[in-house]
């Protein structure tokens, strides 16, 4: 998969954070890369080297990096209207 697919993907899944260039899961959105953990209420970053995710777990801030290439799949899950 390439990088601009991968981009298109996050860009579903979540909307810009007004000021930056950060991204913030949709509601109800949570994403799984190469079927490792779950993200939810994280904060995406997309830059040209790599994918950043941002969340705060109780008093600590956490920062996950993903180089792009080495982005194998990617895993979006919500709620089923009706």
């Amino acid at each position: 998969m390439n990088k601009a697919t991968l981009e298109k993907v996050f860009e579903y899944a979540s909307m810009p954070v007004h000021g930056t260039l950060s991204r913030k899961l949709r509601k109800g959105v949570k994403v799984q890369i190469n079927e490792d953990r779950l993200y939810a209420e994280a904060v995406l970053f997309l830059g040209d080297e790599f994918l950043r995710i941002s969340e705060s777990l109780e008093s600590e801030a956490i920062n996950t990096y993903y180089s792009w290439d080495k982005i194998v799949s990617v895993r979006t899950i919500s709620r089923q209207d009706g």
